[in-house]
């Protein structure tokens, strides 16, 4: 499939006439919390005399679930403490902030989702995040009437990239993936998308803005762009 970036003459849309069902990523496509997450993590690295660039966490950990995060950091920064400990610190930390608050949402999300379920679509949240998150989002910002669907870290063994994620939530929600868009920020999350046979739409952020989303079925700036392109009457 090919890339068509915003500034394209011609794009290949990503919603067709079979399109029933719209599958969005959480964290940094609904959600604004690679930042938290990056501070989190500095926090954390700083008890193991290690000071996290921006550049790496853009590179080797944005999109990623956490439990990969803390593999990748142990063998780079050869930390001394098992990564299923350090996996565990990073959660509690997650944890103690969503007791406080939810992430804040992207721009435009909550009138996307409003909007789409309104239109009729089914709307699903599939994210390599955990589920705390997703459910402080959706009661926070009184989403959960509108969402049909939920499939998150917990839910799977193998979680982004690989596609199992998105298979449970079309088996959850009794769809085929012709019928199912993804929205995604990240290569991950894209590469599990496509894994499972979706089309996918890609809104990169200043964090995943360097991937190789060049497999995706259309690129847009952000949310409301994507809306007003292909949901225009």
């Amino acid at each position: 499939m090919a890339l068509h970036s915003v500034s394209s003459s011609t794009r290949q849309l990503a919603i067709g006439d079979k399109t029933t069902t719209l599958l969005f990523d959480h964290d940094g496509t609904l959600i604004d919390s690679e930042t938290v997450h990056f501070d989190l993590w500095k926090d954390i690295l700083l008890e193991y005399d290690v000071e996290l660039s921006a550049d790496f966490y853009c590179e080797v950990m944005a999109g990623i679930p956490v439990k990969q995060n803390a593999v990748d950091l142990v063998e780079h920064f050869n930390i001394d403490i098992a990564p299923s400990q350090l996996a565990q610190q990073k959660h509690k930390s997650i944890s103690d902030y969503l007791d406080k608050q939810a992430f804040p949402l992207m721009p435009f999300a909550k009138e996307t989702i409003i909007q789409r379920a309104s239109d009729g679509y089914t709307i699903g949240i599939v994210t390599g995040g955990s589920k705390k998150s997703v459910e402080k989002t959706l009661s926070q910002y009184e989403l959960s009437d509108y969402i049909s669907c939920v499939v998150a870290v917990e839910d799977v063994e193998h979680s982004k990239p690989a596609p199992d994620c998105y298979a449970l939530a079309m088996d959850k929600l009794g769809k085929m993936p012709s019928e199912c868009v993804a929205i995604e920020d990240t290569q991950t999350g894209m590469t599990a998308a496509l894994a499972a046979n979706l089309a996918c739409v890609v809104i990169p952020t200043d964090l995943s803005k360097h991937h190789d989303l060049s497999g995706a079925t259309a690129r847009y700036t952000s949310l409301k762009d994507w809306v007003d392109c292909e949901f225009a009457p």
